[in-house]
């Protein structure tokens, strides 16, 4: 699996963007007017990020501790220091689950929301004009200057916009902790890929909420999948459908809240599963469309 890398960042469309339904919305709210969804290429670890298990047994807990957030009784992975100070502004559903095939391109397509295609726009793509401090602060890689450019879009008009974290899970350090090569070490959520994700996400949501667009903007962060509760023998984890972690965030969300949960070791939810038709009937609610799949119902605990 390869995708291109000049398909990281883009303006895109959903199927009947441009046609606001009343209908649709969350009664006494408008509706958002963008969504940014932050694909998480290689599928994180729910018990190494946002839904960890201190108590378990070392081979399900793993290397990472939790720390407190900004929320009372909220706690993440110590991998995301800067997101702990943000915990208001988003949402964990931690019961997110697929029976499909355990391979990364079907997660991508089973876990979107719907058709995507690439939409065409006048914008500048130009980061030259943006303040180096503002760089920096995103991060100075391909993810962290893409996120910018997500802002930029949204701030331009554009309505949905998808930011791919890595173009491949091949020869490339990546949440795909297999543990042996050509995939990444569990250690590099700590080293790299945590931070890189930290410092964008944060500023991302910082940049929205300062500049009074985030009640207009919905950010979701998914991968295609979890990783498995057992941590491998070569110190990894393998792909697992059957529990994750999504993150919701503006957009009229209310944030600062963990929705569903998982069992004792993350491997299948234990309250209120969540299934992909459900997260999509979501984001569509939250832009005020129709519902993306008839009969899919959307989580009303969230807006």
């Amino acid at each position: 699996m390869r995708r291109r890398q000049f398909l990281q960042t883009g303006a895109a469309a959903m199927p009947g963007l441009g046609l606001l339904n009343a209908s649709g919305q969350a009664a006494g709210k408008k509706p958002a007017t963008s969504c940014i969804l932050l694909m998480l290429t290689g599928g994180p670890s729910q018990l190494d990020t946002w839904d960890m298990k201190p108590e378990a047994p070392s081979e399900i807990r793993g290397p990472f501790r939790p720390i407190k957030t900004n929320v009372p009784g909220i706690e993440i992975s110590e991998i995301f220091p800067l997101m702990a100070r943000h915990a208001d502004k988003y949402v964990l559903v931690r019961s997110v689950w697929h029976d499909g095939p355990s391979l990364h391109d079907s997660g991508s397509q089973i876990m979107q929301p719907g058709r995507l295609c690439q939409a065409a726009g006048s914008t500048s793509y130009d980061l030259r004009s943006e303040p180096e401090s503002s760089r920096l602060r995103y991060g100075l890689n391909t993810f962290g200057q893409n996120c910018l450019m997500a802002r930029r879009l949204v701030e331009t008009g554009s309505r949905f916009v998808a930011v791919n974290m890595f173009g491949s899970v091949f020869d490339e350090t990546t949440w795909d902790i297999h543990g042996y090569a050509p995939f990444s070490p569990i250690s590099c959520y700590r080293d790299h890929v945590g931070p890189m994700f930290d410092a964008a996400y944060s500023s991302l949501l910082e940049d929205l909420s300062q500049r009074g667009l985030l009640e207009s903007t919905l950010v979701v962060a998914m991968g295609e999948f979890g990783r498995t509760p057992k941590i491998n023998p070569a110190g990894g984890r393998d792909h697992w459908t059957r529990c994750s972690t999504v993150l919701m965030a503006g957009g009229g969300v209310r944030g600062g809240q963990v929705y569903g949960s998982s069992d004792r070791i993350g491997a299948e939810p234990k309250d209120d599963p969540v299934d992909p038709a459900m997260l999509a009937a979501t984001i569509y609610k939250v832009l005020g469309f129709p519902p993306a799949v008839p009969g899919a119902a959307p989580i009303m605990d969230l807006l």
